[in-house]
């Protein structure tokens, strides 16, 4: 019997239920797939509290990689034994699970250089990383960028991807710990906002003059600092929340603050053509495949251990990944 994480209700980690499931064979368009292992994001607690608003019941997570076991009506990208990861919205929504039904869609084949595990550790974040790196902004060497959480697994992908591009990278962290696990892993300067003001140190490392572009993934506690940390005419990426969400506010702001742009996007845009998907996924790998960007798991959980996890993640115990190993 396969077994899945659930919950009934929005709230804390303690609704997350872990049960046996039954799984059918795979309708039109579906395929059933064997886990192998599963990402663990931040935007799962936005599912699990209520903040990206699902139909209850409903199951838990949005990425994982495993081996294609049946394929239904009409599938042509895949085929069993296929080793395949996933990554995305609303139609990867059940990934906490030992074996599930999926739409086909969704599933990117791995190369032979890309393990189970690392899969599922990066996909979302190293689609994210992808497309910040490639799709928002025409880096140029000698760039520079604000990354706040830094030491996370989108910050240390960033990061190593932002050196390879030539840029220099300012990364936030909480802890000296994570300061030096982001030095480790490109940054050229770390502000430790626990005690630091970080704009007024981006304009002390920037000559006063700020940087090109911020990666904020924080919020409402960052939000304002991240403005006020831009050279003019910055761009001011909001790519989470996890202090909360940003507080309305008048766009004539940005003005005041150097005709700044401001974007907030989501990965589900960048991957729906699936041309750029492939494109996005295959830089990616070839990457990490190659040895140029190394993936940090740095957190094992068992799937029955996801109340734990996301109490972990919540608390900001975690760096880099963490992954459940079925």
């Amino acid at each position: 019997m396969a077994k899945a994480v659930r919950f009934y209700e929005t709230g804390g980690p303690d609704v997350l239920r872990y049960e046996e499931v039954e799984v059918g064979d795979p309708g039109p368009g579906q395929v059933r797939l064997r886990h192998v292992a599963v990402g663990l994001n931040y935007a799962d607690t936005y599912f699990r509290n209520g903040t990206y608003p699902i139909p209850l019941p409903n199951g838990m997570g949005v990425e994982a990689s495993g081996v294609v076991q049946a394929v239904g009506e009409g599938v042509t990208n895949v085929q069993v034994g296929d080793r395949v990861t996933y990554t995305g919205f609303l139609n990867t929504l059940g990934a906490y699970s030992t074996e599930r039904l999926i739409p086909a869609a969704p599933l990117i084949k791995l190369p032979e250089t890309i393990s189970f595990e690392t899969a599922a550790a990066m996909t979302m974040r190293g689609l994210t990383s992808s497309y910040l790196m490639r799709r928002i902004y025409d880096f140029k060497v000698g760039d520079s960028i604000l990354l706040h959480a830094a030491a996370g697994g989108v910050g240390l992908i960033v990061s190593q991807w932002a050196k390879l591009l030539g840029l220099t990278v300012i990364g936030t962290v909480s802890t000296e710990v994570k300061g030096e696990i982001a030095r480790a892993h490109g940054c050229d300067h770390v502000i430790n906002y626990s005690h630091e003001d970080v704009a007024h140190r981006v304009r002390e490392l920037t000559d006063g003059v700020g940087v090109n572009v911020v990666f904020d993934s924080v919020g409402k506690n960052t939000f304002m600092g991240s403005l006020d940390s831009l050279k003019r005419r910055g761009l001011m990426v909001c790519v989470g929340t996890a202090s909360g969400p940003i507080p309305a506010f008048d766009p004539v702001m940005l003005a005041m603050k150097g005709s700044l742009y401001l974007t907030r996007p989501a990965l589900a845009d960048y991957i729906a053509d699936p041309a750029e998907k492939a494109a996005l996924a295959g830089e990616l790998f070839d990457h990490v495949g190659n040895g140029r960007i190394k993936i940090e798991i740095n957190q094992h959980y068992a799937l029955q251990d996801a109340v734990q996890a996301h109490r972990d993640l919540e608390s900001r115990k975690t760096t880099g990944s963490s992954i459940f190993v079925i």
